[in-house]
Protein backbone atom coordinates (compact mmCIF):
# COMPACT_ATOMS: atom_id res chain seq x y z
CA UNK A 1 0.00 0.00 0.00
CA UNK A 2 1.13 3.01 -0.94
CA UNK A 3 1.95 5.82 1.69
CA UNK A 4 -1.17 8.07 2.45
CA UNK A 5 -3.43 6.14 0.21
CA UNK A 6 -6.32 5.75 2.82
CA UNK A 7 -8.07 9.50 2.82
CA UNK A 8 -9.19 8.43 6.61
CA UNK A 9 -5.97 8.59 8.20
CA UNK A 10 -4.92 11.12 10.97
CA UNK A 11 -1.75 12.77 8.83
CA UNK A 12 -0.98 13.96 5.63
CA UNK A 13 2.55 12.37 5.24
CA UNK A 14 5.46 14.67 4.29
CA UNK A 15 7.32 11.80 1.97
CA UNK A 16 7.22 8.65 -0.34
CA UNK A 17 9.69 6.47 0.16
CA UNK A 18 12.53 9.39 -0.11
CA UNK A 19 11.30 11.72 -2.02
CA UNK A 20 8.88 14.68 -1.33
CA UNK A 21 9.52 17.24 1.48
CA UNK A 22 9.73 20.71 1.36
CA UNK A 23 12.48 22.68 -0.48
CA UNK A 24 11.01 25.82 -0.02
CA UNK A 25 12.09 29.27 1.94
CA UNK A 26 11.56 29.28 5.08
CA UNK A 27 8.54 31.86 5.04
CA UNK A 28 6.94 29.18 3.37
CA UNK A 29 7.01 26.50 6.16
CA UNK A 30 4.87 28.04 8.75
CA UNK A 31 2.27 28.68 6.20
CA UNK A 32 2.88 25.02 4.72
CA UNK A 33 2.18 23.68 8.34
CA UNK A 34 -1.08 25.41 8.84
CA UNK A 35 -2.20 24.04 5.59
CA UNK A 36 -1.57 20.28 6.70
CA UNK A 37 -3.42 20.86 9.58
CA UNK A 38 -6.62 22.66 8.13
CA UNK A 39 -6.61 19.89 5.87
CA UNK A 40 -6.41 17.29 8.38
CA UNK A 41 -9.04 19.07 10.53
CA UNK A 42 -11.03 19.50 7.21
CA UNK A 43 -11.15 15.97 6.07
CA UNK A 44 -12.75 15.31 9.67
CA UNK A 45 -15.02 17.41 9.52
CA UNK A 46 -18.51 15.69 8.69
CA UNK A 47 -19.73 19.11 7.43
CA UNK A 48 -16.89 20.42 5.07
CA UNK A 49 -16.78 16.47 3.90
CA UNK A 50 -20.67 16.97 2.69
CA UNK A 51 -20.38 20.42 1.10
CA UNK A 52 -17.61 18.81 -1.07
CA UNK A 53 -19.61 16.00 -1.76
CA UNK A 54 -22.80 18.25 -2.67
CA UNK A 55 -20.53 20.38 -4.92
CA UNK A 56 -19.00 17.36 -6.60
CA UNK A 57 -22.61 16.06 -7.33
CA UNK A 58 -25.00 18.81 -8.07
CA UNK A 59 -21.55 21.51 -9.25
CA UNK A 60 -19.19 19.17 -10.74
CA UNK A 61 -21.68 16.30 -12.41
CA UNK A 62 -19.68 13.13 -10.17
CA UNK A 63 -19.54 10.22 -10.60
CA UNK A 64 -18.88 10.69 -13.90
CA UNK A 65 -19.35 7.80 -16.49
CA UNK A 66 -17.14 4.77 -16.85
CA UNK A 67 -18.28 3.77 -20.64
CA UNK A 68 -17.58 0.28 -22.60
CA UNK A 69 -15.22 1.72 -25.87
CA UNK A 70 -16.92 -0.98 -27.91
CA UNK A 71 -14.93 0.11 -31.51
CA UNK A 72 -12.22 0.96 -29.71
CA UNK A 73 -11.89 -2.63 -28.30
CA UNK A 74 -12.99 -4.00 -31.58
CA UNK A 75 -9.90 -2.30 -33.19
CA UNK A 76 -7.23 -3.47 -30.15
CA UNK A 77 -8.73 -6.87 -29.45
CA UNK A 78 -9.32 -6.40 -26.35
CA UNK A 79 -12.00 -4.71 -23.96
CA UNK A 80 -11.61 -1.17 -23.38
CA UNK A 81 -13.44 1.42 -20.09
CA UNK A 82 -13.28 4.72 -20.77
CA UNK A 83 -13.29 6.67 -17.17
CA UNK A 84 -14.79 9.85 -18.61
CA UNK A 85 -13.54 12.81 -16.67
CA UNK A 86 -13.76 14.99 -20.24
CA UNK A 87 -17.74 14.87 -18.92
CA UNK A 88 -16.61 16.80 -15.56
CA UNK A 89 -18.25 20.25 -15.41
CA UNK A 90 -15.34 22.56 -17.06
CA UNK A 91 -13.93 19.70 -18.91
CA UNK A 92 -11.50 17.78 -17.09
CA UNK A 93 -10.36 16.15 -13.68
CA UNK A 94 -8.99 19.38 -12.38
CA UNK A 95 -12.28 20.67 -11.27
CA UNK A 96 -12.16 17.85 -8.35
CA UNK A 97 -8.96 19.64 -7.02
CA UNK A 98 -9.81 22.92 -7.41
CA UNK A 99 -13.36 23.19 -5.97
CA UNK A 100 -11.74 21.41 -2.84
CA UNK A 101 -9.03 23.41 -2.19
CA UNK A 102 -10.98 26.99 -2.38
CA UNK A 103 -13.18 25.12 0.05
CA UNK A 104 -10.26 24.76 2.11
CA UNK A 105 -8.74 28.34 1.51
CA UNK A 106 -12.19 29.65 2.56
CA UNK A 107 -12.63 27.80 5.28
CA UNK A 108 -8.93 29.44 6.47
CA UNK A 109 -9.81 33.11 6.08
CA UNK A 110 -8.11 33.27 2.22
CA UNK A 111 -10.26 35.03 0.16
CA UNK A 112 -7.18 35.62 -2.95
CA UNK A 113 -6.57 32.63 -4.57
CA UNK A 114 -3.39 32.20 -6.67
CA UNK A 115 -2.83 29.45 -9.34
CA UNK A 116 -0.73 28.28 -12.42
CA UNK A 117 -1.95 26.16 -15.44
CA UNK A 118 -0.14 24.61 -18.70
CA UNK A 119 -3.16 23.15 -20.50
CA UNK A 120 -5.14 25.84 -19.36
CA UNK A 121 -8.18 23.44 -17.62
CA UNK A 122 -6.54 23.56 -13.73
CA UNK A 123 -6.53 27.52 -14.57
CA UNK A 124 -10.25 27.38 -16.01
CA UNK A 125 -11.16 25.37 -13.10
CA UNK A 126 -9.46 27.28 -10.40
CA UNK A 127 -11.09 30.39 -11.82
CA UNK A 128 -14.63 28.49 -11.73
CA UNK A 129 -14.03 27.59 -8.02
CA UNK A 130 -13.48 31.26 -7.17
CA UNK A 131 -16.51 32.70 -9.09
CA UNK A 132 -18.57 30.29 -7.51
CA UNK A 133 -17.00 30.85 -4.07
CA UNK A 134 -16.78 34.48 -4.64
CA UNK A 135 -13.10 34.80 -4.15
CA UNK A 136 -10.39 36.89 -6.22
CA UNK A 137 -8.20 34.84 -8.64
CA UNK A 138 -4.61 35.48 -10.10
CA UNK A 139 -4.09 32.93 -12.34
CA UNK A 140 -0.06 32.93 -13.74
CA UNK A 141 0.65 31.09 -17.49
CA UNK A 142 3.80 30.64 -19.61
CA UNK A 143 3.13 32.79 -22.76
CA UNK A 144 3.56 29.93 -25.19
CA UNK A 145 0.52 27.90 -23.25
CA UNK A 146 -1.30 31.34 -23.70
CA UNK A 147 -1.01 30.76 -27.43
CA UNK A 148 -1.35 27.06 -27.60
CA UNK A 149 -4.38 27.68 -25.53
CA UNK A 150 -5.85 30.71 -25.90
CA UNK A 151 -9.38 29.68 -25.62
CA UNK A 152 -8.86 28.28 -22.24
CA UNK A 153 -7.35 32.04 -21.52
CA UNK A 154 -10.74 33.76 -22.84
CA UNK A 155 -12.94 31.60 -20.14
CA UNK A 156 -10.64 32.50 -17.37
CA UNK A 157 -10.77 35.81 -17.84
CA UNK A 158 -14.91 35.28 -18.34
CA UNK A 159 -15.15 33.99 -14.80
CA UNK A 160 -13.33 37.01 -13.48
CA UNK A 161 -9.35 35.75 -13.53
CA UNK A 162 -6.52 37.55 -13.74
CA UNK A 163 -4.54 35.66 -16.31
CA UNK A 164 -0.64 37.09 -15.58
CA UNK A 165 1.19 35.75 -18.97
CA UNK A 166 5.42 34.48 -18.18
CA UNK A 167 7.71 35.14 -20.20
CA UNK A 168 10.59 33.71 -18.79
CA UNK A 169 12.42 30.78 -20.47
CA UNK A 170 10.68 28.62 -22.00
CA UNK A 171 7.28 30.06 -21.36
CA UNK A 172 5.31 27.06 -20.40
CA UNK A 173 4.50 25.26 -16.69
CA UNK A 174 7.14 25.29 -15.31
CA UNK A 175 7.48 29.11 -15.57
CA UNK A 176 4.37 29.70 -14.56
CA UNK A 177 5.08 27.57 -11.48
CA UNK A 178 7.82 29.29 -10.16
CA UNK A 179 6.16 32.45 -11.02
CA UNK A 180 3.50 31.29 -8.84
CA UNK A 181 5.37 30.05 -5.85
CA UNK A 182 7.01 34.32 -5.94
CA UNK A 183 3.93 35.81 -5.62
CA UNK A 184 3.02 33.04 -3.18
CA UNK A 185 5.92 34.11 -0.78
CA UNK A 186 5.38 38.02 -1.55
CA UNK A 187 1.59 37.59 0.20
CA UNK A 188 1.47 34.55 1.97
CA UNK A 189 -0.61 35.83 4.78
CA UNK A 190 -3.11 36.53 2.51
CA UNK A 191 -3.07 33.95 -0.26
CA UNK A 192 -3.94 30.52 -1.06
CA UNK A 193 -1.73 28.82 -4.00
CA UNK A 194 -3.84 25.80 -5.48
CA UNK A 195 -1.58 23.65 -7.13
CA UNK A 196 -2.72 21.43 -9.74
CA UNK A 197 -1.16 18.72 -10.03
CA UNK A 198 0.48 16.40 -7.41
CA UNK A 199 3.66 18.00 -7.12
CA UNK A 200 4.98 21.02 -5.23
CA UNK A 201 6.37 20.82 -1.31
CA UNK A 202 3.97 19.48 1.27
CA UNK A 203 1.26 18.51 1.87
CA UNK A 204 -0.11 19.42 -2.08
CA UNK A 205 1.61 16.12 -3.35
CA UNK A 206 -1.14 14.00 -0.68
CA UNK A 207 -3.42 16.47 -0.42
CA UNK A 208 -4.47 16.91 -4.28
CA UNK A 209 -4.33 13.06 -4.39
CA UNK A 210 -7.06 12.86 -2.08
CA UNK A 211 -8.75 15.15 -3.38
CA UNK A 212 -8.18 13.45 -7.06
CA UNK A 213 -9.03 9.92 -5.69
CA UNK A 214 -12.49 10.34 -5.99
CA UNK A 215 -11.87 9.33 -10.05
CA UNK A 216 -10.21 6.07 -8.63
CA UNK A 217 -12.69 5.26 -5.98
CA UNK A 218 -15.22 5.87 -8.92
CA UNK A 219 -13.59 3.99 -11.15
CA UNK A 220 -13.09 0.82 -8.90
CA UNK A 221 -17.01 0.42 -7.95
CA UNK A 222 -17.84 1.01 -11.56
CA UNK A 223 -16.01 -1.41 -12.91
CA UNK A 224 -16.84 -4.23 -10.75
CA UNK A 225 -20.30 -3.20 -11.36
CA UNK A 226 -19.71 -3.42 -15.05
CA UNK A 227 -17.58 -6.85 -15.36
CA UNK A 228 -17.61 -8.20 -12.12
CA UNK A 229 -13.72 -8.36 -12.05
CA UNK A 230 -11.33 -5.61 -11.49
CA UNK A 231 -9.35 -4.40 -14.34
CA UNK A 232 -6.21 -6.31 -15.19
CA UNK A 233 -4.47 -2.60 -16.29
CA UNK A 234 -5.15 0.75 -15.00
CA UNK A 235 -3.56 3.23 -17.40
CA UNK A 236 -3.28 7.05 -16.96
CA UNK A 237 -2.00 10.41 -18.52
CA UNK A 238 0.92 11.29 -16.00
CA UNK A 239 2.67 14.94 -16.69
CA UNK A 240 2.53 16.63 -12.78
CA UNK A 241 0.51 13.51 -12.50
CA UNK A 242 -2.60 14.32 -10.77
CA UNK A 243 -5.07 12.49 -12.87
CA UNK A 244 -3.37 9.38 -12.56
CA UNK A 245 -2.31 9.43 -8.92
CA UNK A 246 -6.04 10.06 -8.24
CA UNK A 247 -7.11 7.28 -10.50
CA UNK A 248 -4.47 4.95 -9.23
CA UNK A 249 -5.16 5.64 -5.53
CA UNK A 250 -8.30 3.37 -5.93
CA UNK A 251 -6.44 0.60 -6.85
CA UNK A 252 -3.61 0.67 -5.15
CA UNK A 253 -4.02 -2.42 -2.89
CA UNK A 254 -5.29 -4.75 -5.89
CA UNK A 255 -2.31 -6.84 -6.17
CA UNK A 256 -3.42 -7.98 -9.76
CA UNK A 257 -3.95 -4.64 -10.92
CA UNK A 258 -1.26 -3.42 -13.02
CA UNK A 259 -0.69 0.51 -12.66
CA UNK A 260 0.58 2.05 -16.23
CA UNK A 261 1.09 5.56 -16.58
CA UNK A 262 1.83 7.26 -19.82
CA UNK A 263 4.47 9.97 -20.07
CA UNK A 264 5.58 12.51 -23.12
CA UNK A 265 8.08 11.67 -25.28
CA UNK A 266 7.60 14.32 -27.27
CA UNK A 267 9.81 14.20 -30.11
CA UNK A 268 11.88 10.87 -28.75
CA UNK A 269 13.87 10.82 -25.22
CA UNK A 270 16.66 11.19 -27.04
CA UNK A 271 15.50 14.42 -28.23
CA UNK A 272 13.05 16.89 -26.36
CA UNK A 273 10.46 15.10 -24.21
CA UNK A 274 8.70 15.91 -20.72
CA UNK A 275 9.26 11.84 -19.86
CA UNK A 276 11.02 12.82 -16.15
CA UNK A 277 10.24 9.31 -15.01
CA UNK A 278 11.33 7.10 -18.06
CA UNK A 279 14.65 9.76 -18.42
CA UNK A 280 15.00 11.68 -15.69
CA UNK A 281 16.93 11.68 -12.07
CA UNK A 282 16.32 12.30 -8.45
CA UNK A 283 16.58 15.75 -7.83
CA UNK A 284 14.78 19.37 -6.28
CA UNK A 285 12.30 21.34 -8.38
CA UNK A 286 9.50 23.56 -7.05
CA UNK A 287 9.88 22.17 -3.41
CA UNK A 288 9.83 18.71 -3.68
CA UNK A 289 12.39 15.73 -4.07
CA UNK A 290 11.58 13.86 -6.88
CA UNK A 291 12.46 12.63 -10.80
CA UNK A 292 13.41 15.47 -12.70
CA UNK A 293 15.25 16.58 -15.98
CA UNK A 294 18.08 18.20 -15.10
CA UNK A 295 21.66 18.57 -17.17
CA UNK A 296 25.07 17.43 -15.92
CA UNK A 297 25.33 21.32 -14.30
CA UNK A 298 21.98 20.38 -12.50
CA UNK A 299 20.09 23.05 -14.65
CA UNK A 300 16.48 22.00 -14.98
CA UNK A 301 15.84 21.02 -18.52
CA UNK A 302 13.08 22.48 -20.94
CA UNK A 303 10.39 19.72 -21.39
CA UNK A 304 8.85 19.29 -24.54
CA UNK A 305 4.95 18.01 -25.24
CA UNK A 306 2.77 18.87 -28.09
CA UNK A 307 0.42 18.38 -24.92
CA UNK A 308 0.69 22.17 -22.98
CA UNK A 309 -0.38 19.57 -19.72
CA UNK A 310 2.39 16.89 -20.10
CA UNK A 311 5.05 19.67 -20.74
CA UNK A 312 6.95 19.51 -17.28
CA UNK A 313 10.12 18.32 -16.33
CA UNK A 314 8.88 16.84 -13.62
CA UNK A 315 6.48 14.76 -11.60
CA UNK A 316 4.97 14.41 -8.24
CA UNK A 317 7.20 12.56 -6.15
CA UNK A 318 4.57 9.78 -5.50
CA UNK A 319 4.89 8.80 -8.72
CA UNK A 320 8.89 7.95 -8.18
CA UNK A 321 7.86 6.15 -5.66
CA UNK A 322 5.49 3.82 -7.10
CA UNK A 323 8.15 3.60 -9.86
CA UNK A 324 10.92 2.88 -7.56
CA UNK A 325 8.64 0.43 -5.42
CA UNK A 326 7.35 -1.58 -8.82
CA UNK A 327 3.71 -0.93 -7.67
CA UNK A 328 3.34 1.45 -10.97
CA UNK A 329 4.91 1.22 -14.71
CA UNK A 330 5.50 4.10 -16.30
CA UNK A 331 5.83 4.26 -20.50
CA UNK A 332 6.36 7.33 -23.18
CA UNK A 333 3.92 8.03 -26.10
CA UNK A 334 5.72 10.81 -28.83
CA UNK A 335 3.59 13.39 -29.92
CA UNK A 336 3.40 11.82 -33.55
CA UNK A 337 1.26 8.60 -31.63
CA UNK A 338 -0.75 10.97 -29.89
CA UNK A 339 -1.82 12.35 -32.34
CA UNK A 340 -2.56 9.56 -34.71
CA UNK A 341 -4.66 8.24 -31.15
CA UNK A 342 -6.42 11.67 -31.32
CA UNK A 343 -7.99 11.29 -34.37
CA UNK A 344 -8.71 8.03 -34.27
CA UNK A 345 -10.59 7.84 -30.78
CA UNK A 346 -12.54 10.79 -32.62
CA UNK A 347 -13.49 8.50 -35.33
CA UNK A 348 -14.14 5.59 -33.47
CA UNK A 349 -16.02 6.75 -30.57
CA UNK A 350 -17.12 10.26 -31.20
CA UNK A 351 -15.09 11.23 -28.20
CA UNK A 352 -12.36 14.25 -28.86
CA UNK A 353 -9.84 13.73 -26.33
CA UNK A 354 -7.67 16.45 -24.68
CA UNK A 355 -4.06 15.34 -26.07
CA UNK A 356 -2.59 14.68 -22.49
CA UNK A 357 -5.11 11.44 -22.91
CA UNK A 358 -4.38 10.86 -26.28
CA UNK A 359 -1.23 9.82 -24.97
CA UNK A 360 -2.60 7.27 -22.80
CA UNK A 361 -4.83 5.94 -25.91
CA UNK A 362 -1.75 6.30 -27.62
CA UNK A 363 -0.06 3.65 -25.55
CA UNK A 364 -3.04 0.87 -26.31
CA UNK A 365 -2.16 1.15 -29.84
CA UNK A 366 1.20 0.58 -29.27
CA UNK A 367 0.71 -2.56 -27.32
CA UNK A 368 -1.84 -4.19 -29.51
CA UNK A 369 0.66 -3.69 -32.53
CA UNK A 370 3.74 -4.54 -30.31
CA UNK A 371 1.38 -8.12 -29.72
CA UNK A 372 0.88 -8.64 -33.33
CA UNK A 373 4.26 -7.92 -34.03
CA UNK A 374 5.04 -10.88 -31.55
CA UNK A 375 2.23 -12.87 -32.45
CA UNK A 376 1.01 -12.74 -28.83
CA UNK A 377 -2.17 -12.98 -27.61
CA UNK A 378 -4.20 -10.49 -25.16
CA UNK A 379 -3.48 -10.68 -21.59
CA UNK A 380 -6.44 -11.84 -19.88
CA UNK A 381 -8.54 -9.34 -18.24
CA UNK A 382 -9.61 -5.92 -19.67
CA UNK A 383 -8.56 -2.28 -19.46
CA UNK A 384 -9.52 0.48 -17.89
CA UNK A 385 -8.11 4.65 -19.08
CA UNK A 386 -8.49 7.62 -18.16
CA UNK A 387 -10.11 10.11 -20.24
CA UNK A 388 -8.67 13.37 -18.58
CA UNK A 389 -10.21 15.76 -20.34
CA UNK A 390 -11.59 16.76 -23.37
CA UNK A 391 -10.12 17.96 -26.68
CA UNK A 392 -11.62 21.44 -27.57
CA UNK A 393 -8.61 23.14 -26.22
CA UNK A 394 -6.23 21.48 -28.24
CA UNK A 395 -8.30 21.83 -31.67
CA UNK A 396 -5.78 24.45 -33.38
CA UNK A 397 -2.87 22.62 -32.51
CA UNK A 398 -4.27 19.21 -33.46
CA UNK A 399 -5.25 20.86 -36.46
CA UNK A 400 -1.97 22.53 -37.40
CA UNK A 401 0.16 19.79 -37.19
CA UNK A 402 -2.22 16.55 -38.81
CA UNK A 403 -1.35 16.34 -42.37
CA UNK A 404 -3.83 17.95 -44.83
CA UNK A 405 -6.43 16.06 -45.41
CA UNK A 406 -6.27 13.58 -42.25
CA UNK A 407 -8.84 15.43 -40.08
CA UNK A 408 -11.33 14.65 -42.39
CA UNK A 409 -10.09 10.86 -43.52
CA UNK A 410 -12.49 8.14 -43.68
CA UNK A 411 -11.69 5.75 -40.99
CA UNK A 412 -9.60 2.76 -42.13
Amino acid sequence: MSPGSDPTSPGVEEYFGPYGGRYVPEVLIAALDRLTAAWVEARADPAFAAELAGLLDSYVGRPTKLYKATRLSQRLGRTVYLKREDLAHTGAHKINNAIGQALLARRTGKRRIIAETGAGQHGVATATACALLDLECVVYMGSEDIRRQHPNVERMRLLGARVEPVEAGAKTLKEAVSAAIRDWVTNVETTHYIIGSAVGPAPYPALVRDLQRVIGDEARRQALAAEGELPARVIACVGGGSNAIGTFAGFLDDATVELIGVEAAGEGLEARHGASLSAGRTGVLHGSLSSVLFDEDGQILEAHSISAGLDYPGVGPEHAWLRDSGRARYVAITDIAALDAFRQLTRLEGIIPALESAHAIAWLFADAAERAEQRGAAPAGYDLVTLSGRGDKDLAEVLDRLPAGAAGCADE
